[in-house]
């Protein structure tokens, strides 16, 4: 069996540099474009949102030793305001608030409790992005509840239930943790 040839850091940073600036090409003749064909639609800054959003993700996730929950955490944030961008762009008529971010939000403090439910013996090491979630989560349902709109409603439970579970899954660990870091 014939194995492909890895890469050398060299190498492999020579090839992102290269991609970077076709990136960055394509990105330039997206929004002249535009410009020419198209100016009242700012089709080209939705591209260049997306080209910007997939650089961010592949430079983080070739980064060793991610914590997966982090990586959750980091993409909910650009998810975020990836939707927040696209609803300004074609001129804000705030579906990214009332449905896409909650629906971020729920899917987040979802994929959250799955990785404590799957891995709840390595709970502390998704303790800090876990919590982060949710206060991010019951920050921006607290927000934007003056509109008893049932998704923001429903994010905030979730987030609640979330981390309910999962300290009722990890307490043990939490308890032994907290005594172990503060001598008690």
């Amino acid at each position: 069996m014939i194995y492909p040839q890895k890469l050398n850091s060299k190498d492999t940073g020579k090839l992102l540099k290269l991609l970077l600036i076709i990136s960055s090409i394509i990105a330039v003749i997206l929004t002249v474009i535009n410009k020419l064909t198209s100016p009242n639609i700012p089709w080209a800054a939705l591209a260049n949102g997306g080209i910007i959003y997939i650089w961010i993700v592949v430079l983080y996730s070739i980064k060793r030793n991610t914590n997966i929950a982090g990586h959750v955490l980091l993409q909910m944030i650009i998810i975020s305001m990836v939707v927040l961008h696209v609803d300004n762009t074609i001129g804000f008529y705030g579906w990214s608030i009332s449905i896409a971010i909650p629906i971020i939000l729920i899917v987040a403090n979802i994929a959250m409790l799955i990785l404590t439910i799957i891995s709840y013996k390595k709970y502390i090491r998704y303790v800090i992005s876990q919590l982060a979630i949710v206060i991010i989560t019951l920050i921006f349902a607290g927000l934007v509840i003056n509109d008893r709109n049932l998704l923001n409603i429903s994010t905030m439970i979730v987030a609640i239930v979330n981390l309910t579970i999962s300290l009722i899954l990890s307490y043990k660990d939490i308890k032994e943790e907290i005594i172990r870091k503060f001598h008690m």
